[in-house]
């Protein structure tokens, strides 16, 4: 088989402070001895989520078993996963923004645990609705849990309780059209219809703003989707929350804006 060196575009800082929770967990555990010392595992699972590099591929890489290279993967997945806010920590942390953007994502997947209820007839394929929370410089505040992607933008933020939390909390948010009639704290662009007047020019100023404005969020959409192993996930659609808020805490990590 041949062989070659690969870059993960990360910083030194994200794989020390994986391994090092690596490292806290074994000894907690009291694992004796492991194939891979805890940076190792950590490049490993680098690998992985940023490149999208798969376990056989990560197997012959690191000179370890296809089961062992799953194994890592899924114990530190697991592990950062813990980490991650909950909904209403994060809306207290967006409480101390000018204002925040929302989103909502469909990431791909290619098993189907029942095939109606994955399926986006928005996109037209099947998925996982995942809905994404940014500040006003598009970076990334917090990703809910992902549900089935037939699963409407406005009813996932409601199953993840972010739009009574940003309620609550008086937190202005910009969203799109499919967010009306959120109510409360979310700001949504006027709709035209055909059976009613055309917009006024105030409105389709307006519009022009809010579109400007939600911009930022779709690059927090895209900074999520730089991690390559949601190009297309091909574990089981329950694992999705799992990886996505593993990826949450890896990228606020990389951003230095992780507090835990």
């Amino acid at each position: 088989m041949l062989s070659y060196r690969a870059a993960i575009p990360l910083s030194n800082r994200t794989l020390i402070r994986l391994a090092e929770l690596i490292r806290a967990q074994r000894a907690e555990r009291r694992c004796r001895w492991r194939r891979l010392d805890p940076s190792r595992q950590a490049l490993l699972v680098l690998a992985h989520l940023r490149n999208g590099d798969t376990y056989a591929r990560l197997a012959a890489g690191f000179h370890v078993g296809t089961s062992t290279a799953w194994r890592y993967v899924r114990e530190a997945a697991d592990l950062l996963a813990m980490l991650a806010d909950d909904v209403h920590a994060a809306v207290l942390r967006a409480g101390r923004l000018a204002y925040t953007i929302l989103d909502g994502t469909l990431i791909p997947i290619d098993r189907l645990a029942d095939e109606r209820p994955y399926y986006s007839g928005k996109h037209r394929r099947h998925g996982v609705n995942v809905q994404v929370l940014a500040d006003p410089a598009g970076r990334i505040v917090w990703a809910s849990p992902a549900l089935p992607g037939a699963t409407h933008d406005l009813t996932a933020a409601r199953a993840a309780g972010l739009i009574d939390a940003l309620t609550a909390a008086g937190v202005k948010t910009f969203a799109d059209k499919g967010y009306q009639g959120a109510g409360g704290s979310i700001r949504t662009p006027f709709k035209g219809h055909r059976l009613r007047p055309p917009l006024s020019r105030h409105q389709r100023s307006v519009n022009r703003a809010h579109a400007r404005i939600r911009a930022c969020g779709e690059r927090a959409v895209a900074t999520l989707k730089t991690w390559k192993v949601l190009s297309r996930l091909r574990c089981c659609p329950h694992r999705a929350t799992t990886i996505v808020q593993a990826i949450l805490v890896l990228q606020l990590i990389e951003e230095g804006r992780y507090s835990g």
